[in-house]
């Protein structure tokens, strides 16, 4: 029970800190560069590179912790039988989708960014980076429904 309530709660924390990461570079920092904001290069690189390895980090993290959870809670008849195990297999899309967005608006900005450039890749990334950040919001709607059993309610 200990275990299960550990690794729900780390799961959650970086599911937290990787949406809200996207999220604040997506709506923040990503169209600050691209509106001329920043002088250099530098800052946006240091940015960059820390969310790179926040976003890996907490991808690994979520595929650990995961695997337990749903390793613990469920069969494979009950993943596509019950409303929560149909919520987890929504989540899995959810998750590979936002690894996969974080990982293509990120190369597009750090390759610019290598360029000495700064208004052009950021113009690239924002689309990725915004649609990335509205993935991250919806796992964090269906982390929600699975935590508060939802589907006890329906």
């Amino acid at each position: 029970m200990v275990d299960t309530f550990l690794a729900q709660t780390v799961h959650l924390l970086f599911a937290a800190i990787w949406a809200g990461s996207v999220f604040y570079v997506a709506f923040v920092v990503i169209p600050l560069a691209r509106d001329g904001a920043f002088n250099t290069t530098t800052p946006l690189e240091r940015i960059a590179g820390r969310l790179t390895m926040i976003s890996r980090a907490s991808a690994l993290v979520l595929f650990l912790t995961g695997g337990h959870l749903a390793g613990t809670r469920y069969t494979a008849a009950s993943l596509v039988g019950t409303v929560n195990g149909q919520l987890v297999l929504a989540m899995i899309a959810l998750w590979l989708a936002f690894a996969g967005l974080v990982e293509v608006g990120s190369k597009r900005f750090e390759a610019g960014l290598n360029g000495k450039k700064l208004r052009e890749p950021a113009a690239d990334a924002l689309p990725f980076y915004r649609a990335a950040a509205v993935v991250g919001l919806a796992l964090l709607v269906v982390a929600g429904a699975i935590t508060t059993n939802l589907s006890a309610s329906l």
